[in-house]
């Protein structure tokens, strides 16, 4: 039935107030702080809910070690600290990332050497990973985009036929599971991030997993200045063995994350029962593609991604990147806060267009770097694709239900049935979502 959209003056699908926020921050979680701040001990390398934390996460990846960090960037230096890359060894990232995946690599004065996408699942293509093998390749970080682990058995093979190491950025995926086990435990180094939007949130924090006790000194070490660990009672001769950073959390973060620890696999719970309505519905919607989940893992759907395919239903004379543009203006003034996660290769960004991390090129003319590496965004033409075709969902976590869900399918309908009127209008062909707030 066509109807006037909400874009064009009609009314908005979605009702106001129906959306709620995330976190769920219960009762549990604020006497968890509570009792940080009775205890007085808010900081320190062996304070008690930081090491409680870093057990009950290592249990919970089933892994030997944890450290746990102030931030899921640190994290993931450590990581990249932690399996010994060096300057100017190259480190194979996704091209399809957030930024800081392949900033942890030049924090080493290391080079990132990026790979396109698969098209089906939006990680790294493991068939595209071994033409970007050089002799002086050290390291491949993959990531779980959105909360779906990667193609892991492909990816450690080709890893063991190379000699390289596997980090993990797990960011995206507290809870996912790879043929039976947990993100985390799926390579050599693993990180997580405990950002106020993921799935296990702490604010800002995150968490280094492995089964290698070298590279967990080696992490331990880039996140407290570079000192070993005094045992206790012993006097701290302040002798740092190498680089490092104070990357240590404060334990009002330890304790509100363990909180929210107890209940990550009913909220993981809640957010699959969300995603797989959106996907049982929208796949019913001709040209709209829900996200692609292989039979052998779990997706945590921290994001939940849609693809558009103009093309299949008759609009093949309109750039797909207009076509997405003017849905996804007309669903946000719906009311489905529908946006954009990045829109460009990580290559493209002016950091390796420049190649200048630290000032002089470095680290491109540091001198143990290899000559004539360059980035060109249009090497990565599935990830362009992506970005032309699709755009993101975050509001299908634990705050939410399916009467939310309903709402945007009903808004998805609506704009479906109703895209003469928009895809062809150039003011819909272009970002509007701030004229529409």
């Amino acid at each position: 039935m066509k109807q006037k959209l909400a874009i064009e003056g009609g009314p908005k699908t979605v009702p106001d107030g129906l959306e709620k926020t995330w976190p769920i921050i219960t009762q549990d979680d604020i006497d968890a702080v509570t009792r940080v701040l009775k205890r007085g001990i808010i900081w320190g390398p062996d304070a008690p809910e930081k090491v409680a934390l870093e057990k009950e996460w290592a249990e919970y990846c089933g892994v030997k070690y944890c450290l746990a960090t102030n931030t899921g960037t640190s994290a993931l230096h450590a990581c990249v600290a932690g399996v010994g890359i060096e300057p100017g060894d190259e480190v194979i990232v996704p091209a399809f990332t957030f930024w800081a995946t392949a900033q942890a690599v030049l924090c080493q004065n290391a080079i990132p050497i990026f790979v396109d996408i698969d098209p089906l699942t939006y990680n790294i293509d493991p068939k595209k990973i071994e033409e970007k093998i050089t002799d002086k390749t050290r390291a491949i970080i993959v990531v779980h985009v959105h909360g779906l682990p990667c193609d892991m058995d492909e990816i450690n093979e080709i890893a063991k036929k190379h000699g390289l190491k596997v980090i993990e950025d797990a960011a995206h995926a507290h809870g996912a599971e790879y043929r039976g086990k947990k993100a985390g435990n799926l390579g050599d180094m693993a990180m997580f991030s405990l950002n106020g939007t993921k799935n296990l949130p702490g604010g800002e924090g995150g968490l280094v997993t492995t089964n290698n006790p070298d590279y967990f000194e080696r992490a331990r070490l880039t996140c407290m200045f570079g000192e070993k660990k005094v045992p206790k009672g012993n006097i701290r001769p302040y002798d740092a063995y190498t680089m490092g950073n104070n990357y240590r959390p404060v334990e009002m973060t330890n304790a509100f994350v363990r909180s929210q620890l107890k209940r990550l696999d009913e909220y993981n719970k809640r957010r699959i029962e969300n995603a797989n309505y959106l996907t049982e519905e929208l796949s019913k919607i001709e040209g709209v593609i829900p996200p692609y989940v292989p039979s052998d893992r779990t997706h945590t759907y921290h994001i939940y991604r849609i693809k558009l395919d103009p093309q299949k239903i008759g609009y093949g004379d309109i750039k797909t990147e207009d076509f997405r543009w003017a849905v996804q203006n007309a669903l946000f003034a719906e009311g489905v806060p529908v946006m954009e996660w990045h829109s460009f290769p990580v290559p493209g960004q002016k950091i390796f267009q420049r190649m200048d991390a630290y000032g002089k090129g470095c680290p491109w003319s540091c001198p143990y770097a290899r000559e004539g590496i360059r980035y060109n965004p249009d090497d990565y033409p599935e990830t362009q694709k992506m970005f032309a075709a699709s755009f993101v969902l975050y509001t299908i976590y634990a705050s939410n239900g399916l009467e939310l869900m309903k709402y945007y399918v009903e808004a998805f309908h609506k704009v479906f049935d109703n895209l003469d009127r928009i895809v062809y209008n150039p003011k819909y062909q272009q970002p509007v979502r701030a004229k529409l707030e």
